[in-house]
């Protein structure tokens, strides 16, 4: 499996790593992803999008929190990822994060995966 990093953002209450695992990008966002820090994830996923990966793996298991702000950057970068043949796959939801996808009914529009193994497939 090819594995490289491609960057990571940080500030103080969210880290962002992103690597490439063969012809995916994985996207690491760990710690709040709320009004604050919506930014440092939001630039990562454009890069690789115009980068050229159209399949884009966002690993949510050091994810401690999502607000309204994080799911809509995640919802745009989805319809983004979409309009270029590709999608978005999320894995490792922590139960916090989880609801808010229910709560709102995104876990719908996403592809949801227990693992980053079956994300990666």
């Amino acid at each position: 499996m090819d594995r490289g990093t491609v960057g990571s953002a940080q500030s103080g209450r969210l880290l962002v790593e992103v690597r490439q695992e063969g012809t995916s990008a994985v996207v690491t966002p760990a710690g709040e992803l709320d009004h604050h820090t919506a930014e440092l994830l939001r630039e990562p996923l454009e890069d690789c999008l115009e980068k050229g990966f159209v399949r884009l793996v966002v690993d949510c298991s050091r994810l401690e929190f999502c607000d309204s702000t994080g799911l809509n950057v995640l919802l745009a970068a989805r319809l983004k990822a979409e309009d270029g043949g590709g999608g978005i796959h999320l894995v490792g939801m922590q139960p916090v994060v989880a609801r808010v996808f229910e709560i709102t009914g995104a876990d719908a529009v996403f592809a949801v995966h227990d693992t980053l193994d079956a994300a990666l497939e």
